[in-house]
């Protein structure tokens, strides 16, 4: 076992001083889950301006598959900035690009030719599937999962599933339709596409179904196989795209590169992001040609989208991914977790459930075993808990009750015992 240590100060003078600088002037609909702020990282640490390390366990929400400050992927991004910063890619192109482009349609689980467009931003990704979807069909209506999670913009605000804080206060777009996304822990979700095409919404009005083979937000549920076949078997019977958002599953979070492998998904497009690039701002879209052929010249991109740097960082991190093999540390990964998280379970009566896919794995907590009451209160103070000892932590899930996992996968073993002893006194002390 490693030493639990104790992180003295939080948040320390200087973060002090910096929480009353952002209170008067970012907005507070902009939430932070840690009052401290973040001066440096590598690898699976960072250091805040007061001198105190963290281990990080949210990866910035899943973006650092290959750490913070790799190398390479600093390197990459020093070289490129030393030789072009910014183009747009609509006024002259840069091979980067296409680079990036050919790298992901390679690797996507997608049958058949493929191609790519770059975006920015996880919610532009999303959009742009649908929109492209709906120039492919010639339809409108797109239909989305209970506790899903795609975004804030009004599109993807409307096909996220969750109402607080992400709907609150929003307005939302027209044709979308929701179908229960199957919550086995918590009895949810008897899908009955027959009933939704016959009682709501015309099978030959809807271009496209989207569904996470993962939540993320909505507390790292993976989808059940048979649930995937059906979908797949509904988009062929009736002419509509499958859309796989994989933006927090992506790129060997899940003991493969996508989780579309591991769960025998077979999509016509796949949204990607977060780990794409190492922490610079990469998205996209990758899907057959024959559907994403049929959007026009000019209906796609953005001013940044493709941006050099963001490329160059994409390029190096791929590389990353593959030549230190983190596709198969994931697995590794998650098998130590989910052998700590089963004596958790054993010895905790808040431990309701373990699940997820490679290193992309949560607990659940409860009041109660025998009644499955959430306890989000229970999970603030565990996230607290392990922040004074020096662990960052992300919650997730519908009832705010489940810890998810989000370790770099670079990690190292004794880093990641470590982390997991901070978490393991926290939640055994009840």
């Amino acid at each position: 076992m490693s030493v639990v240590r104790l992180v003295t100060d939080i948040p320390g003078p200087k973060s002090k001083a910096l929480l009353d600088r952002r209170k008067a002037t970012v907005m507070p609909g902009v939430a932070t889950g840690t009052p401290v702020f973040v001066a440096s990282g590598e690898g699976a640490r960072v250091t805040d301006v007061d001198g105190n390390t963290f281990l990080d366990f949210a990866s910035g929400i899943g973006v650092l598959a290959v750490g913070h400050a790799h190398p390479k992927v600093t390197a990459a991004i020093a070289e490129q900035a030393k030789a072009l910063t910014h183009m747009c890619f609509q006024v002259s192109a840069y091979d980067s690009y296409v680079a990036v482009c050919e790298k992901v349609a390679k690797l996507a689980p997608i049958k058949g030719d493929k191609k790519t467009l770059l975006v920015s931003t996880g919610a532009e990704a999303v959009e742009n599937a649908i929109k492209i979807a709906r120039v492919a069909t010639g339809r409108q209506a797109v239909i989305a999962f209970t506790h899903g999670y795609h975004g804030r913009t009004l599109l993807t605000m409307t096909l996220t599933g969750r109402v607080h804080p992400y709907k609150v206060g929003g307005a939302f777009a027209p044709e979308v339709y929701r179908l229960p996304f199957p919550y086995a822990y918590r009895g949810e979700g008897s899908v009955s596409f027959e009933a939704l095409l016959k009682n709501t919404v015309a099978p030959d009005t809807v271009a496209a179904v989207i569904l996470e083979p993962v939540l993320g937000e909505g507390g790292f549920i993976p989808a059940p196989v048979e649930l995937l076949k059906n979908v797949r078997a509904l988009c062929d019977k009736h002419g509509i795209v499958l859309i796989a958002d994989e933006i927090q599953t992506g790129f060997g979070r899940t003991g493969a590169m996508f989780a579309s492998e591991v769960l025998g998904m077979d999509p016509d497009l796949m949204t990607f992001a977060k780990s794409v690039a190492g922490g610079m701002p990469l998205a996209g879209v990758v899907g057959k040609s024959s559907i994403v052929d049929k959007a026009p010249p000019g209906s796609l991109g953005g001013t940044y989208a493709g941006n050099p740097l963001a490329c160059a960082a994409a390029l190096a991190t791929i590389d990353v991914i593959e030549s230190e093999k983190l596709v198969e540390r994931a697995s590794v990964l998650g098998n130590t977790m989910r052998a700590r998280f089963a004596r958790w379970a054993e010895k905790s009566p808040h431990v309701g459930d373990v699940r997820g896919l490679g290193a992309m794995l949560a607990i659940e907590l409860v009041k109660d075993k025998a009644t499955r009451e959430p306890a989000p209160e229970l999970a603030t103070r565990i996230k607290e808990r392990c922040l004074k000892k020096g662990l960052i932590l992300l919650g997730a899930g519908t009832y705010m009750n489940v810890i998810r996992i989000l370790v770099p996968l670079v990690i190292s073993a004794a880093e990641l015992d470590e982390g997991l002893d901070i978490l393991e006194s926290a939640l055994l002390d009840g």
